[in-house]
């Protein structure tokens, strides 16, 4: 007699399976979702859930890692390849408000809207969230940089500290999508952190 398999066929789509539960996490954070949230949320019953992602934190880490790449594709699609500032600059705001809004019903950003919670307990997710803070850094500091050889940047102005600034915009506009504030209100935040940051001129 041919044993049956425990569990679901290796058959699932780990992409959708990721996207499943980071909805879950999303909503409810990392400590409140069960793992019959996460069963139901990706079809895959504890012991597929087991065999393929291993406990908990380990496939709460690697859906921030899935979010990360992701959103590493949309910068690279949106911001790198836009030599202007101040477009560059809208176009890493704006990029991330339809990602925030579209994640209803859990607005705002899944990494930074679930990472700061957990980093001081779980100290491999504060590495990954330092490491995606310095990522974002770097490459708005190369944007800054970048226009300021050109002359369209202050040449008196520190690019890193800009860098760091124009970051925890991103972060205020996570929060704030999450605390119920509209996208056209978040769009405006955004457009006037941009004319500050950038000068009006573009």
């Amino acid at each position: 007699m041919v044993k049956r398999p425990r569990g679901r066929p290796r058959e699932y789509d780990r992409g959708d399976a990721l996207h499943n539960a980071m909805g879950v996490f999303a909503q409810k954070g990392f400590a409140a979702t069960s793992l019959d949230d996460l069963s139901a949320a990706t079809g895959m019953n504890r012991p597929s859930l087991y065999n393929a992602f291993g406990d908990k934190e380990s496939l709460y880490r690697e859906t921030l890692a899935f979010f990360v790449q992701h959103l590493r594709a949309e910068i690279g699609r949106r911001v790198v390849a836009e030599p202007d500032l101040k477009r560059a600059l809208l176009a890493f705001y704006h990029g991330a408000l339809e990602e925030y809004f579209a994640r209803r019903p859990s607005p705002g950003c899944f990494f930074f809207c679930t990472a700061p919670v957990e980093a001081l307990s779980h100290p491999d997710v504060q590495d990954d969230m330092r490491a995606l803070m310095r990522e974002l850094d770097a490459m708005l500091e190369a944007k800054f940089s970048a226009a300021q050889q050109r002359g369209d940047y202050p040449a008196d102005a520190d690019p890193r500290a800009a860098a760091q600034v124009a970051q925890g915009v991103l972060h205020s506009l996570a929060i704030r999508a999450r605390a119920g504030e509209s996208k056209a209100s978040l769009l405006r935040m955004a457009s006037h952190a941009v004319t500050a940051l950038a000068g009006s001129g573009g």
